[in-house]
């Protein structure tokens, strides 16, 4: 038994220093195309470490300039497109999915509502940070959105 544990411990570290090394940042804060007048107020960097590992930065995004949160992702969806992402398939049909110009990053965004319906049932995975943030925008009423960036296209 002592002898398997170094070699699992070894990669454990190695898949857990790989997510946000140097050599592979993932995407960052600032790789975040928001529409103008809309801000992200919770985000959180998250790492899978499975068969096809990725990092991924997790955000719920307002807007006082939206009157509610379709119209937010309506204008989310022209503002990429005028950036030149191309609209994609994402994993449910909740969702809506762009590929960054060259295909380097990844962005998958729904209505905080919709969101919320998914988590609960299981069909996306989010940080319970991310699931606080998106059940206080909407007993706020607010415009919001989450978005999840990731490298690259699934």
């Amino acid at each position: 038994m002592k002898k398997l544990w170094l070699p699992v411990s070894i990669a454990v570290a190695l898949v857990a220093a790989g997510c946000g090394s140097s050599s592979s940042p993932g995407p960052t804060l600032a790789g975040v195309p928001l529409t103008p007048g809309s801000q992200v107020i919770e985000h959180v960097r998250r790492c899978d470490g499975g068969a096809n590992p990725y990092c991924a930065l997790q955000l719920v995004v307002v807007s006082k300039r939206a009157p509610n949160s379709d119209a937010l992702l309506t204008a989310e969806r022209k503002h990429l497109r005028s950036l030149g992402w191309t609209l994609t398939e994402a994993d449910t049909g909740d969702e809506t999915a762009a590929n960054s110009p060259g295909h380097k990053l990844r962005l998958i965004y729904a209505t905080a509502a919709l969101d919320l319906k998914d988590i609960d049932l299981g069909w996306v995975r989010r940080s319970p940070k991310i699931g606080r943030a998106l059940s206080r925008t909407m007993f706020d009423r607010a415009s919001a959105i989450s978005l999840m960036l990731q490298t690259g296209s699934a």
